[in-house]
């Protein structure tokens, strides 16, 4: 199992609209890809949260090569999408994961 990792802070001002976003129209149309088979959300806890929320969603994949398909055919799109609804908004760090 491969587990794509993105972590995001999202800024206080923003927070309402972006969870509403993420759970409404962004993962479903990252799932419709056919690249992974589940997802999960969480919030990140015990961590200052004075300028603003931490998540974590987990994607999985059953092999590589779908998550490179994903890379390669669907991320560039989703990603431009979300720097250009909240510019300079958030912090996003990924990681790709293999399940031992």
């Amino acid at each position: 199992m491969i587990i794509y990792n993105v972590t995001v802070k999202i800024d206080l001002d923003v927070h309402d609209i972006w969870v509403r976003w993420i759970k409404e129209d962004h993962i479903p149309r990252v799932m419709e890809t056919g690249c992974f088979t589940n997802f999960k959300m969480y919030r990140i806890l015990e961590e200052d949260q004075t300028d603003g929320i931490s998540y974590a969603t987990q994607y999985f994949a059953k092999t590589l090569n779908d998550y490179f398909d994903y890379k390669e055919k669907f991320a560039p799109t989703l990603q431009k999408e979300v720097q250009e609804m909240f510019p300079g908004k958030f912090v996003a760090h990924r990681t790709l994961l293999r399940e031992v």
